[in-house]
């Protein structure tokens, strides 16, 4: 009987819904196996995971890897609602599964979108592969988990919504937005105002431009130097555009008025590299006619191009997730207006393949995702042996294994950790992970050894686990 009732609500889900289980599915197993594989980092899983735990169980969310609390980050509230799901159950696994599902569930409001234009449902089906098929999408989902993934379908819902006069839907669908990254305020002002000037569409376009513009102030002036400190504003967002200034409102200013300092960072190689990696793979759906489409991924782009830090222009990382929404609302209008120069399913989706088997990061599977294989056996053991309670030192990949807890931190060879502040130590001297080497590892391996506080509980396969005892 349960077989038959599976048959029956198979039958009844069309093409879009499949796709939209099938490959959340898909994408939930590969970030569950690169758990599951030790492949995960503190940064940023072990943090996100670390705060929604503490929130689910009635405490504060400070965030033992960053020292303060998780709004403090990214302002992104959206983190209470989720330590709901923990209160059931705490797991990792949760956000795993929300940022697979969020994934896949983005082809939903794409096929409405395309249907909306007036396009066929081909089209649509079409369209919908090329999405799940894009580079970025697959990659984002192994990296760890980010809370600005949850946008990324309501984005493009957001924009349905506002073309279907459905102001509902797009008000919450903006509240959801603003809720996981305040950079993200920027998208939705950037969003209102293509609102505003190209779809003639006035009130949404202020509702979205009111909104980006008022939070990104309040969450930069107020919600994260008041949890975060002035550390959590400037060192950690402020200083990868310190060229332009030392705060936020410096780099706004120097960015609207001083275009010189902006060149050397726009004209280079990196850009032309960063925008071929970003746009090959829907390179022969986009046209110059249909550029109004592409206005709120600005303020992601620029971000992105002007930035110290490399890993923003990386398609392995999230940073570029915002502009994705909008390249295939910009592919969409091509297509609207009969043009693109791939017209046929069958060479559009043979493009899209060939993309994602050339920059999704699958062969890490059957390379660097096995290099601790050799210890997986003795890793799980010793972390079986450690309750929740204790306070804990490990290594980077170790750690998000183990922040169900208020205090972990994973070993850092820029800061020598003191060993009275842990209940256990736990080291893998064949992989020490992020931040830390060999030589490191066995230098700490020595000094708990010499500490009269802590005596061995388990070692093998290079894994060693230490307990206070005093």
């Amino acid at each position: 009987m349960d077989w038959l009732n599976w048959q029956k609500l198979g039958k009844s889900l069309g093409t879009i819904e499949k796709l939209a289980i099938v490959s959340s599915l898909v994408f939930f197993g590969f970030s569950s196996l690169r758990h599951a594989l030790f492949q995960s980092g503190a940064y940023d899983l072990g943090i996100f995971d670390q705060a929604i735990y503490l929130i689910s169980q009635g405490q504060a969310p400070i965030s033992s890897f960053l020292g303060f609390h998780i709004l403090g980050d990214h302002a992104a509230w959206i983190f209470y609602p989720l330590a709901l799901l923990y209160r059931v159950h705490p797991s990792v696994h949760w956000l795993l599964a929300i940022q697979a599902l969020a994934l896949g569930l983005g082809v939903l409001p794409l096929h409405r979108l395309v249907r909306q234009a007036g396009l066929a449902e081909a089209q649509a089906i079409v369209l919908a592969i090329v999405y799940l098929l894009y580079p970025l999408i697959f990659n984002v989902n192994l990296f760890d988990f980010h809370p600005e993934v949850l946008a990324l379908p309501c984005l493009l819902t957001a924009v349905w919504a506002a073309r279907a006069q459905r102001l509902g839907v797009f008000c919450l669908s903006l509240l959801i937005i603003l809720g996981c990254k305040a950079v993200l305020a920027l998208t939705i002002a950037a969003l209102g105002l293509g609102l505003l000037v190209f779809e003639k569409r006035r009130g949404y376009g202020a509702i979205a431009l009111l909104a980006g513009v008022s939070w990104f102030f309040i969450a930069t002036q107020w919600v994260i130097p008041n949890f975060g400190g002035a550390t959590a504003t400037i060192e950690r967002h402020a200083a990868r555009y310190s060229f332009l200034g030392r705060s936020i409102p410096e780099i706004l200013h120097n960015f609207l008025l001083r275009p010189d300092l902006l060149l050397g960072k726009l004209f280079s190689l990196s850009t032309l590299e960063y925008l071929l990696l970003l746009l090959i793979p829907v390179i022969w759906g986009l046209s110059w006619q249909a550029i109004g489409s592409l206005i709120g991924a600005l303020p992601t782009l620029m971000l992105n191009l002007l930035s110290d830090f490399p890993a923003q222009r990386n398609l392995v990382f999230q940073y570029s997730l915002p502009m994705l929404p909008f390249l295939f609302l910009a592919i969409i209008e091509t297509w609207r207006q009969g043009r693109g120069w791939l017209r046929q399913r069958w060479k559009i989706l043979a493009w899209s393949l060939v993309a994602f088997l050339a920059l999704a990061k699958v062969g890490y599977f059957g390379s660097i995702y096995l290099n601790s294989l050799d210890t997986w056996q003795a890793t799980n053991a010793a972390i079986a042996q450690i309750p929740t309670q204790g306070s804990v030192l490990t290594t980077h990949n170790i750690a998000p294994h183990l922040a169900h807890r208020a205090q972990v931190q994973f070993t850092n060879i820029d800061t020598p950790p003191r060993l009275e502040d842990y209940d256990y130590v736990l080291l893998n001297l064949r992989h020490p992970g992020w931040q830390s080497n060999p030589e490191f590892a066995v230098q700490l391996l020595q000094q708990v050894q010499r500490s009269p506080t802590f005596a061995a509980v388990s070692q093998g396969d290079s894994v060693y686990l230490f307990k206070k005892t005093i």
